[in-house]
């Protein structure tokens, strides 16, 4: 499929984009079954992945909640905002555009240095790239919706606090 930036010819996939959240739970699902395949190594390094492991879900967590916590009233399950919400540009919002998104990569990252998988950290890696694509479309519906949002956009990150 040809994508252009700002994620036009992204499908929509229902109309507040219950497909993409569909589609998110069947990668959350594949991720979890995949921790089943580790471990896939040991020793040292197993006790390094769960140092790392410990680190990324923590951080994970606390982002994705901290986002969570941010939206309160403007919470909603899929990707299109509410008709009656607001640009939330604070907290985690003031470090990166999807914190909720961007915390559930680390801690799914951290699932899989926790299990020693290898499908499984290639699992978060494709999460990874599924947000990159889901907030794209959902970005082009914050646009429309919120005059603040391409200023917001070009001052703030996108996934990943300082990263991307």
């Amino acid at each position: 499929m040809d994508v252009d930036v700002d994620g036009r010819r992204l499908p929509d996939l229902g109309g507040r984009g219950e497909g993409w959240v569909l589609i998110q739970l069947v990668i959350f699902a594949a991720i979890a079954a995949a921790g089943t395949f580790g471990p896939a190594w040991s020793g040292g390094l197993r006790v390094a992945g769960l140092a790392l492991a410990l680190t990324l879900i923590a951080a994970g967590g606390a982002l994705a909640t901290r986002g969570v916590l941010d939206l309160r009233e403007n919470l909603t399950p899929f990707p299109k905002p509410l008709a009656d919400g607001r640009l939330v540009d604070t907290g985690s919002y003031g470090l990166v555009r999807h914190p909720i998104y961007g915390g559930l990569i680390l801690a799914a990252l951290g699932w899989g240095f926790a299990t020693a998988s290898v499908v499984a950290i290639a699992g978060a890696l494709m999460l990874a790239v599924f947000f990159d694509l889901k907030s794209r479309r959902e970005e082009v519906w914050l646009a429309d919706r919120y005059d603040g949002y391409a200023a917001y956009r070009s001052r703030t990150r996108k996934l990943l606090p300082w990263l991307y």
